[in-house]
């Protein structure tokens, strides 16, 4: 017979997804303080037997925590909880009410473009099964001018995703459609962004960082202040001067150098943003892809001040060109968002709406994401090892777990990544120069595509970019 669980750890067995509950409500006793550092974490064997679970139900909660770095194992044995931050909430609004869970053609094989999916794989005849359905029985209500963030059912939807996936704590009246995510970035900096107030026009951006997101909060009037990045991530104790009214983010995988925002300096962003009174922009342009690992949390997730906008794309998990996006916005901002979506035109049409809607709720999101993860991580793996051996004395390459995208960088830092950038695309490959993606001083290297590689032909592709680095032109 189960023993008595604690009080606090309580099961919703009608939702669902057990371990990560118990994730999630010892990961909310921490942040609250509620389980100060050095407390030991009950025996794996003891809780699950408490809460009529397996073990292996708590030991993998338990290793999720310690992955995000919530907890830390004893020398010996057993579980402790590690020395982080405390989230404070005075004047704050707690947790939400919790949601229930329900160009130039070149050769497949070659195209090293970052950020593309592989759509020769785009599950045709499922989308277009719900795409027909769809455009034949849509609602009297939803052809007209009565829904400028989206439809009901794709906002509903697209957060029983996210929150089982992401970790998202939302309503789905907080959530907005839109048709990309650069039409999502430009929709906050205009509602962020003052250009009449020198103080309230800076946004904090990573270094490096993305340059569609650079030019856009630019062009609504943002004076950028560059703010390091490192292998744990942003680092807002490396800057200085006027606070930010807007800090724009990757944190699950920070683009381009596909780093994971360490946990102290995701507690230390939000805690600053919020004695700040910043929005941060959580851009999460393509975490459902990780291998070897469970993708850490959403930024989002963790949020108990309302500080966090988190972006989402479809782009990346299916394809550009179905022209969708979202965004999950503090509830302050909805109705000034909802009034600009409207102003703006930012409309997706309605039956894509719809058929998505269908195509999530069915599960085929899901089964597709697990297909591709799979070949999207032998392509990773194929061509880091490719890379390593024809180029490794050339280019550091990073420890990329995730993504369709690879960054290397020159250990000659003098060399012109564009110029060698610019060589291996006139022969075919899409590559970015890394030196782009600063606004200060910038170093060299090179950011690869993996989504169309084709495993056996790494090799090949690996041999060919060496011997246009071996020139390797001086800047």
């Amino acid at each position: 017979m189960p023993g008595h669980s604690p009080s606090w750890l309580t099961l919703d067995r009608t939702a669902g997804e057990l371990e990560g509950q118990i994730y999630r409500g010892i990961r909310e006793r921490i942040l609250l303080g509620r389980m100060p550092t050095g407390q030991r974490l009950p025996p794996s064997r003891s809780l699950a037997a408490s809460l009529g679970v397996s073990r292996s139900t708590v030991v993998d909660a338990y290793d999720r925590l310690k992955a995000e770095g919530y907890v830390a194992a004893l020398t010996g044995s057993g579980t402790a909880v590690a020395s982080i931050p405390v989230i404070q909430l005075e004047g704050q609004n707690s947790i939400l009410p919790s949601t229930k869970i329900q160009s130039r053609q070149r050769v497949r094989g070659e195209i090293l473009t970052p950020g593309l999916p592989d759509v020769s794989d785009f599950p045709h005849a499922a989308w277009g099964r719900c795409l027909a359905a769809r455009g034949r029985s849509l609602r009297v209500h939803d052809l007209g001018y009565d829904n400028p963030c989206g439809i009901d059912e794709l906002r509903e939807a697209i957060l029983e995703h996210i929150a089982a996936t992401r970790g998202i704590v939302a309503r789905s009246d907080q959530i907005l459609i839109v048709p990309s995510t650069r039409a999502a970035i430009d929709l906050m900096a205009q509602l962020l962004v003052r250009r009449q107030n020198k103080e309230a026009s800076v946004a904090w951006i990573e270094e490096p960082g993305y340059p569609a997101a650079q030019g856009l909060l630019r062009q609504a009037g943002a004076n950028l202040v560059p703010v390091p990045c490192d292998q744990s991530g942003i680092d807002t104790a490396r800057v200085t001067g006027p606070r930010p009214a807007l800090i724009y983010v990757t944190p699950s995988h920070q683009y381009p150098t596909g780093a994971t925002m360490a946990l102290p300096r995701r507690l230390s962003l939000l805690e600053m943003a919020r004695t700040n009174q910043a929005i941060v922009l959580e851009d999460d342009y393509d975490s459902e892809f990780q291998y070897g690992a469970r993708p850490i949390a959403a930024l989002q997730g963790i949020d108990r001040g309302e500080v966090v906008a988190y972006l989402g794309t479809f782009s990346k998990v299916l394809a550009p060109g179905l022209r969708v996006a979202y965004a999950v916005i503090p509830t302050r901002m909805v109705a000034d968002a909802s009034t600009l979506l409207e102003q703006k035109g930012m409309a997706v049409p309605i039956h894509i709406q719809a058929a998505l809607a269908d195509f999530i709720r069915e599960g085929r999101l899901r089964a597709y994401l697990r297909q591709m993860n799979a070949r999207y991580s032998e392509r990773m793996e194929a061509m880091i090892s490719a890379l390593s051996r024809h180029c490794g004395h050339m280019l550091d390459i990073a420890d990329s777990s995730g993504g369709l995208q690879l960054a290397t960088w020159f250990q000659d830092a003098g060399v012109d990544d564009q110029k060698i950038a610019q060589s291996l695309n006139d022969i075919g490959y899409g590559v970015q120069p890394l030196s782009q993606f600063y606004l200060g001083k910038a170093r060299p290297g090179l950011l690869f595509g993996i989504s169309s590689i084709v495993p056996n032909q790494a090799d090949r592709i690996a041999s060919k970019i060496a011997s246009v680095l071996s020139a390797r032109p001086k800047s």
